[in-house]
């Protein structure tokens, strides 16, 4: 298994955090939604302690827009909007057209014509393919799948356990 974080990633939180959350995510998917909530709800001992790494892996056989939305983020991070890009798709999961994916461009300030040129730029897609990648070397096979401090997490996050776990981290 090679989880190893570099500079290619998407990374919220300290460095030094206690704890080391690598997200492999499907921006259409609804649990990824669920789990996008259940991270911004955890409390804030607990989330200041957390450096979380969010990596696509678009189902793409299960959700139409999802490759789509993936590049979207990319795009999105090359004017340093990644993590705003990433929650207005979660926060706007059941629209994500190529038009409304421009429009959470221009609600977030992104230069929309460069994010409509850039959209089709092969970088993008390849930052895609390389997270999706990187997910199947280390064994994801749907989303969210989480890996903490170098473990995959198999209990259900969608319960009181996984902010238990994650407590007992800290």
């Amino acid at each position: 298994m090679n989880l190893h974080v570099t500079p290619n990633d998407h990374i919220q939180g300290a460095k030094d955090a206690l704890i080391e959350m690598i997200e492999y995510g499907d921006y259409q998917c609804p649990y990824c939604r669920k789990a996008y909530y259940i991270l911004k709800e955890l409390p804030a001992e607990l989330r200041k302690n957390i450096r979380l790494v969010f990596r696509n892996f678009p189902l793409q056989d299960l959700h139409e827009h999802a490759l789509h939305a993936a590049i979207a983020a990319e795009v999105a991070a090359s004017q340093g909007k990644f993590w705003e890009m990433h929650d207005i798709i979660f926060e706007n999961q059941h629209y994500l057209s190529d038009s409304d994916l421009i429009k959470y461009a221009r609600e977030i300030g992104l230069d929309v014509e460069r994010f409509k040129n850039e959209f089709g730029n092969d970088q993008f897609f390849e930052k895609v393919k390389s997270d999706f990648e990187s997910g199947e070397r280390n064994g994801v096979e749907g989303t969210p799948t989480f890996f903490i401090n170098g473990e995959i997490f198999e209990g259900n996050w969608m319960g009181a356990e996984f902010t238990e776990y994650l407590q007992s981290l800290i």
